[in-house]
């Protein structure tokens, strides 16, 4: 048996080879002829093979005549496409000059459909014979939708048939090194390893361990790069932009498909996922001249592209989060999962849905390693972004964010709480969470108001002292999501949005306060409601849980998350524009009785600033700062919080943040804090009375200059 299977592993390594490089010739087919002779090579795979299969179907002396004229017959028809070529360019060729350049190919697309249709019949077909062929033939048959489906969902997750597909891509993607950009390149690299490491190819528990904490963090190291690269590249060929939103939806099934087949051991959805991918990739680099680097889309200008980059990154993240915790924990995380039938009325079917498909999302979101794989990705974008910084108050306050997502988002809700209290409920089930619950009630005893009072007096006592910077902008999980370098680029969305506009400026509109009343409104019902349930005073439920446990894990579970992907639509750090979050309209609350504010260090350079990159570099949009700044040198907004972009961006230095530390040396008379130098043009247009020096006017890039005075 190993003799077999070495033998054909040695005719798969070479069926990869010649698939691949007959894709790289399909990829240079620019003929008639060329076209017809790459059909006909893929033609006589397909033959071989197939009669192969023929003969592994029934295996006997009859089945095996029955093959090599399967494979005869198919041979010949492949013939025939040869000579059709043939033809169709003499016939060009006589209607044109005999010294010009040689016929051009008319049908590209259905040439290209033809070889990535070979290509997979070939695979499939090799797959089922050589699985027949190593002795575990794969059982049943094909007859019915249900049979055919477990058929392909067998044979896709062979060895076999994975193993030999991404050893054809990764050759595939070397033959065309030269000709593919270096971002497609990586993708497609990335997508064969991906492939390779499928937990269902081999039936062995340490070979699925492995392969999906392996491939989980390949596929968050290729998030991560692709978030960078259009954070770097905002003009993305239009081709390679479209080929990232199909290729992220596909992962997106893929994810699922792997939890479904961990929790149901179904691999069906995982099967079409592989075959979508493969359509995919092949359809890219048969015609990589499609990726043509003079036809781009400036992607923040698209923001339907872009919520269905988001989307696709969130849904496959959210199966990947629940693929973990079921593969680590198993039946513990499996169990909490509800899991209504989908019988019935129309009505209870479509609750049933609802119910199982909200507490899935709600508890897979706030689940330890959903939360971990999100702070891992988000968090080395903020690190890309601490690298660029150059106040060091912000890459101080940068630094406590990702350390504060750590602890408050990863460790001490779920390990340190798992650990010290083995035998109580999960935390996110319990009625009183502290700060980031608001309010609660359950069990009614001064330790428990005990924490939530605390909680409230850090809360306030942080926010008075340093502004709503210190929740908003550091204690929060929140910002390490917004903050970091291609989500904080997609603030251009908050003043290109009709919805984000609504809530632009330090105003509180007619949206603002409306969200924020019915937020705070439904804050005050589910703890009086939670309250009442508790002491026996009431029965009431929403969608089975606590009030306070089911708003917790609507607005920070489920709605935030909704709003995150709906960036495009809703602006960046909607949590903060919007004023939905119950705990910022807290925190904002202490903010604006304390000392924050931002200020200028001299009124006229603002008024002769021409760039207001201060307005432009917002995330929450306060596009009202240059003007409080031009009259009276300061601006306070209890919609800031304090994330410092406006501060980097001021090409003249000209801003700093205000605070309890600066009342205190005041108080102490300890001296003003020292004033940075101005720039040559800043000095020239407030009077010429500055010192000499001059300090950069960041990244690089020269300020524009001031206008004469009126």
């Amino acid at each position: 048996m190993l003799a077999t299977e070495l033998i054909l592993a040695l005719l798969a390594a070479g069926m990869a080879g010649a698939t691949a490089y007959l894709i790289r010739w399909a990829s240079e087919a620019r003929t008639p002829l060329t076209a017809s002779t790459v059909v006909f090579l893929l033609l006589m795979m397909v033959a071989m093979v197939g009669g192969a299969a023929v003969y592994y179907a029934h295996p006997s002396s009859a089945s095996l005549v029955e093959g090599f004229w399967v494979a005869s017959a198919v041979m010949s028809v492949s013939v025939v496409q040869v000579f059709l070529g043939f033809l169709e360019e003499v016939r060009q060729r006589s209607r044109r000059d005999p010294a010009a350049a040689p016929p051009v190919l008319a049908h590209v697309r259905g040439f290209a459909a033809s070889v990535i249709l070979l290509v997979l019949a070939n695979e499939l077909l090799m797959g089922w014979t050589f699985q027949a062929a190593a002795g575990a033939p794969i059982a049943g048959g094909f007859s019915g939708l249900g049979s055919f489906s477990n058929g392909l969902a067998a044979i896709v997750s062979s060895p076999w048939f994975l193993y030999t597909m991404s050893a054809e891509m990764l050759l595939t993607a070397f033959f065309l090194r030269h000709r593919l950009p270096r971002a497609v390149l990586f993708v497609l690299v990335c997508q064969a390893l991906i492939m390779f490491l499928s937990p269902p190819a081999l039936p062995v528990q340490s070979w699925a361990d492995g392969s999906v904490y392996l491939a989980s963090g390949l596929m968050i190291a290729l998030f991560v790069f692709l978030m960078e690269y259009l954070y770097r590249t905002p003009l993305v060929p239009n081709a390679f932009a479209r080929y990232i939103v199909r290729f992220l939806w596909v992962y997106a099934l893929m994810m699922a498909g792997l939890y479904f087949w961990l929790v149901n051991a179904s691999s069906v959805a995982f099967a079409l996922s592989v075959v979508a991918e493969m359509a995919l990739f092949f359809e890219l680099v048969v015609r990589p001249e499609r990726i043509d680097p003079s036809d781009r889309m400036a992607w923040q200008s698209r923001p339907h592209w872009t919520f269905q980059l988001l989307a696709g990154i969130f849904v496959s993240e959210l199966f990947m989060g629940a693929l973990l915790d079921a593969r680590l924990y198993g039946a513990v995380f499996t169990s909490a999962l509800p899991a209504l039938p989908l019988a019935g009325g129309a009505g209870t079917v479509a609750y049933h849905a609802f119910y199982n498909g909200f507490w899935f999302v709600a508890l897979t979101t706030a689940s330890t390693w959903f939360l971990a794989m999100m702070g891992l990705e988000m968090g080395t974008l903020v690190a890309f972004k601490f690298r660029e910084t150059r106040s060091r108050e912000t890459k101080v306050r940068l630094g406590l964010m990702m350390g504060c997502y750590a602890a408050f988002a990863v460790f001490f809700p779920s390990l340190y709480y798992s650990i010290v209290f083995p035998q109580l409920a999960s935390g996110a089930s319990v009625p009183v969470l502290g700060w980031s619950m608001g309010i609660g009630s359950a069990p009614l005893a001064i330790g428990a108001f005990g924490v939530v009072l605390t909680s409230y007096a850090i809360t306030g006592a942080a926010s008075f002292l340093f502004g709503r910077r210190a929740i908003c902008s550091t204690f929060c999980t929140a910002p390490l999501m917004f903050q970091g370098t291609a989500i904080d680029s997609m603030k251009s969305f908050n003043r290109s949005s009709p919805l984000a506009r609504k809530y632009l400026s330090s105003r509180f509109s007619r949206a603002y306060t409306a969200t924020t009343a019915a937020v705070m409104t439904s804050l005050v019902l589910a703890s009086v409601a939670s309250y009442l349930d508790q002491t026996g005073r009431l029965r009431l439920t929403v969608l089975g849980a606590d009030p306070t446990v089911f708003l917790f894990s609507f607005y920070f579970s489920v709605l935030w998350y909704v709003l995150f992907v709906t960036i495009p639509y809703a602006g960046n750090y909607n949590c903060v524009t919007m004023g939905w979050c119950y705990t910022g309209t807290i925190s904002q609350a202490f903010g604006r009785l304390g000392f924050f504010r931002l200020k200028v260090y001299d009124r006229d350079v603002c008024r002769r600033c021409t760039t207001v990159d201060c307005a432009k570099s917002c995330p929450v949009g306060l596009v009202d700062m240059p003007g409080h700044f031009r009259q009276t040198g300061e601006f306070r907004s209890s919609k800031c919080c304090g994330v410092g972009d406006c501060v980097e961006a001021c090409p003249y230095g000209n801003m700093y943040f205000y605070d309890v530390r600066h009342w205190l040396r005041a108080g102490l008379g300890i001296g003003e804090r020292p004033r940075p130098n101005l720039l040559p043009m800043a000095r020239s247009a407030v009077g010429g009375d500055r010192r000499s020096e001059s300090v950069p006017s960041g990244r690089g890039a020269s300020p524009p200059s001031f206008p004469s005075s009126p």
